[in-house]
């Protein structure tokens, strides 16, 4: 089955709510215009129950079938942008310099809304959806927040599913897999002490930076010498930040930076060697290292039949041989992961085209790609909650 004659036909009108929104960006729980706009349109579709505020801005509608009772399926779209300076060129650019829509969740926002659209007007299914529209994705675990703001409770939602463009991945085209799809992202800050000097009196110092690069480079063994080639992890010092002026040995450094890990033993490996390596290497030089490891969103992990049965909807829509269901997973992270937690469901991406990558300048939702989104969640909806 191709795309949906009615999604065809909705492109530049949801192309517009589209680009409307990638104007107008707003980060993490600040989406307020954004959410009311998000609002507005679901009301205007004739939903069943409108709510906002949950998780502080976000956004749920509930569509009812025509069938009667039955399960609920919650489809999720994030809404916020990142403090980017937009260089894409779009007449539709970034209104606000250092804010941009360069992920994506503009495009993700404008697809669910035309399924809602669809789905409110057709009503073709036993049951109802969950349109959920959710703020802070990009580091403020906005879908946590919704959670804990009990919405998956009140609406009694069985299962949810949700999805990403992905650049690179022609446009017509998904992918997905079972298990770990994105990694689970953990951050560690590191402060090495030592004792400050005169730089021209090395000896009367126990210099922290030099006891921190011998701890970045022994951070590197943790991937390289002490975890199985098979088991994905990444170690990463971003920053080291020590001293103020070229002829004084500073008394301490810090060093941040991301730990990414697909399997929990792994994710508790890495925290554990991280610390010993730090502490220990510290220690050698004569200083000592504090280690504030922090753990950020799990592992995006796939359900099996759920998995199955996204990749059969994108097939119907897209065709079996434009659907990959063995995907090498992204060492990025989603917060979608918490919902996953909570319910059975699946992540799928939708191909973006050749454009620029995630969290790029350059980078804007291609167009091209929302009849197909749209798709995907009709059917999705239609056939998970059968008439």
């Amino acid at each position: 089955m191709p795309v949906l004659n009615r999604a065809a036909e909705m492109q530049e009108t949801v192309a517009g709510w589209r680009r409307h929104i990638h104007e107008n960006p707003e980060l993490l729980y600040d989406v307020y215009e954004t959410a009311a706009f998000v609002a507005d349109k679901l009301k205007s579709f004739g939903c069943d129950t409108v709510e906002t505020g949950i998780g502080k801005t976000g956004v749920v509608g509930i569509i009812k079938g025509k069938h009667g009772d039955g399960p609920v399926v919650g489809f999720r779209a994030d809404m916020d942008a990142l403090p980017i300076f937009e260089t894409s060129g779009k007449e539709w650019a970034s209104k606000t310099p250092g804010k941009a829509h360069s992920c994506g969740h503009d495009g993700h926002t404008a697809m669910l809304l035309g399924a809602a659209q669809y789905l409110a007007e057709t009503r073709n299914f036993k049951g109802s959806v969950a349109v959920i529209f959710q703020p802070a994705e990009e580091g403020g675990a906005g879908a946590l927040a919704m959670i804990n703001d009990g919405f998956m409770d009140k609406y009694a939602i069985d299962q949810v599913y949700g999805m990403h463009n992905e650049p690179k991945l022609p446009v017509g085209q998904f992918a997905t897999a079972k298990g770990g799809v994105m990694a689970a992202a953990d951050t560690f800050e590191i402060t090495v002490n030592g004792r400050g000097s005169h730089a021209a009196q090395p000896h009367r110092s126990i210099d922290p930076v030099v006891a921190s690069a011998h701890i970045i480079i022994a951070l590197q063994s943790i991937v390289s010498r002490e975890t199985d080639p098979l088991k994905s992890l990444v170690v990463t010092v971003a920053t080291t930040h020590g001293g103020e002026a070229s002829n004084v040995i500073a008394d301490f450094v810090k060093l941040t930076g991301t730990v990414r890990t697909l399997l929990p033993e792994t994710r508790d490996f890495a925290e554990k060697r991280l610390t010993e390596i730090a502490q220990g290497t510290a220690i050698a030089h004569g200083a000592t290292a504090e280690v504030n490891y922090r753990r950020g969103y799990p592992v995006t992990f796939n359900h099996d039949a759920e998995t199955d049965f996204a990749a059969g909807v994108a097939a119907k829509v897209a065709g079996e041989r434009a659907v990959n269901t063995g995907m090498a997973p992204h060492m990025g992270a989603e917060d979608f992961s918490y919902m996953l937690e909570k319910r059975p469901g699946a992540f799928i991406f939708i191909g973006n085209g050749d454009t620029a990558n995630l969290h790029n300048a350059a980078y804007d939702f291609n167009d091209e790609a929302l009849p197909y989104g749209i798709s995907y969640w009709v059917t999705l909806a239609e056939t998970s909650l059968p008439a």
